[in-house]
């Protein structure tokens, strides 16, 4: 616990600290903001501070924090190093600086500030790209809730079609009229559910890892399904697997794809630290528990603790038969036990909240965002319902065919959620040059985002590299490969930065 302890402290820190230090680089005026000099009644129109902030959280939250962490977790307590310093560095000064320069080029979205700074033909790769990735957001987050339901109650098709219906009112209604009505009981029951397990763990005291435990010594009830040394879980390495695998709770390019909705909702620039940095901020503490739970989930027999000894039998059963810990409890089981066995029914029912309602408001606001980008592309206002049904209804026609895909392959989920996860940070690297772009054109300090878009960079090349996701190279050749890709980014960057400054 001294490790969670410091980590969580160092986010607070963080915050006040360095968030204050992104914030004075930006400079916040007082200069009307979009939701203001734009407003329409529908994306554009001011919402109080606090709303804005529980529907920033829940929107680039989700389950992404928790069921990240929790798969992070596998690799020990390394992950804390990831979610303190990616959140701190990377993920909040991403998620505030692509807020910020929203907010002044009139709400935006991604695709539009990336063709702004990078070029028009960045701008168009991008427009699909972030198109294709919000979308599976919203297909993956209706398949997955549709089930969990369907054993509750009625069939899985009937709780897909309901949670489409949902989308597509949701996603053509003005923003205060659903999502600002909703969204805050949601996050709120997200950071109730947080703050319940946090004081649990300070209560409870669990014997978890620190950064300085030997890992190879572990062992999970002496049975052979242990994790692993921390640097592989099955095939995948440490580097890049994990920057990888916790996005959301250290940097997601997701994130820059919701931000805008909320920039366009906002009265005044000073709002922006507490809403992007602090919601991101929040998130890091989010997951930095969630990873601490699932690391007494995990090691030194913790599971035992939380599950009754009917499913502590089938596992050991099955143990006996080669099935590992992490293939026997999935990411949704852990959040199922662990709030079952700590927080009784309330654990349950948030528990609920959070493998079933947060992934579909995610779900809504990727298609929202989704709508915005393509009417920004197409220069097509939003204000009358015929337009946003214009783009609406071939946007969803195309889902659905993309859902029918997914249930009618056996591995379709994994498949969307494995292509999710590394697009998602390649959505984060071209937002890290963006903005270190627009610094470098405003003379302020770059440094501050060209160190993590050269390490995200990095990160995604050696995925791509290594991974059977893509070229599935040896690790010699993959991390070779990526140096080379680190020398061409450095010698890209600083060549076009002497030309910028001389001109």
């Amino acid at each position: 616990m001294i490790t969670f302890s410091i980590a969580l402290l160092a986010l607070v820190i963080g915050y006040w600290l360095y968030g204050s230090y992104v914030e004075r680089i930006v400079n916040p005026d007082d200069r009307p903001t979009p939701a203001v000099a734009m407003a329409d009644g529908v994306d554009y129109l001011v919402l109080p501070g606090w709303k804005i902030f529980m529907i920033q959280f829940l929107n680039i939250a989700g389950t992404g924090p928790i069921f990240g962490a929790i798969m992070g977790a596998w690799y020990g307590p390394v992950a804390y190093l990831w979610i303190v310093l990616g959140c701190i560095f990377a993920g909040a000064t991403h998620d505030y600086l692509s807020g910020m320069l929203s907010v002044r080029h009139d709400g935006c979205g991604q695709p539009a500030l990336v063709g702004h700074y990078l070029g028009k033909t960045t701008k168009n790769i991008m427009l699909v790209f972030s198109v294709l990735l919000l979308m599976m957001v919203g297909v993956v987050f209706v398949y997955s809730p549709a089930i969990i339901l369907s054993n509750i109650w009625s069939t899985k098709m009937v709780w897909i079609i309901v949670i489409f219906v949902y989308y597509i009112i949701a996603t053509m209604m003005p923003i205060d009229k659903i999502i600002g009505k909703i969204y805050p009981l949601f996050a709120f029951s997200l950071l109730f559910m947080a703050l319940a397990l946090l004081i649990g763990l300070f209560i409870k005291m669990p014997n978890i890892p620190e950064l300085w435990s030997d890992l190879s010594q572990s062992n999970l009830n002496e049975n052979p399904a242990w994790l692993g040394n921390g640097t592989f879980i099955g095939n995948n390495p440490i580097f890049p697997c994990l920057f990888i695998t916790i996005a959301c709770g250290a940097i997601s390019g997701f994130h820059a794809t919701q931000s805008p909705l909320m920039a366009r909702c906002m009265k005044s620039e000073r709002q922006g630290r507490p809403i992007f940095y602090g919601a991101m901020i929040t998130e890091g503490i989010v997951a930095l528990i969630w990873a601490t739970v699932s690391m007494y989930f995990f090691y030194y027999g913790g599971w035992r603790e939380v599950v009754s000894e009917d499913v502590a039998q089938q596992f050991i059963s099955q143990a006996d038969g080669g099935k590992s810990l992490l293939q026997f409890f999935d990411a949704p089981s852990v959040v199922s036990h662990v709030c079952n066995g700590w927080l009784g029914i309330l654990g349950g029912i948030l528990a609920m909240l959070g493998v079933v309602a947060a992934p579909i408001t995610s779900g809504d606001t990727a298609f929202r965002s989704a709508r915005l980008i393509i009417a920004d592309a197409l220069g097509m206002e939003q204000r009358t319902i015929s337009k946003r049904l214009a783009i609406s209804i071939p946007m969803f026609g195309c889902a659905v065919a993309l859902l029918v895909w997914q249930m009618a392959n056996p591995n379709g989920f994994n498949v969307i959620w494995q292509y999710f996860g590394w697009a998602n940070q390649t959505l984060s690297v071209f937002t890290l040059w963006t903005i270190t772009v627009y610094l470098v054109q405003e003379k302020k300090n770059f440094y501050i985002t060209l160190i993590p878009a050269l390490f995200m960079t990095v990160v995604c090349s050696t995925f791509l590299l290594i991974s059977n996701q893509a070229f599935g190279l040896s690790a010699n050749i993959s991390y070779t490969g990526s140096a080379v890709v680190l020398v061409i980014a450095l010698v890209w960057f600083f060549s076009w930065y002497r030309k910028a400054t001389k001109g």
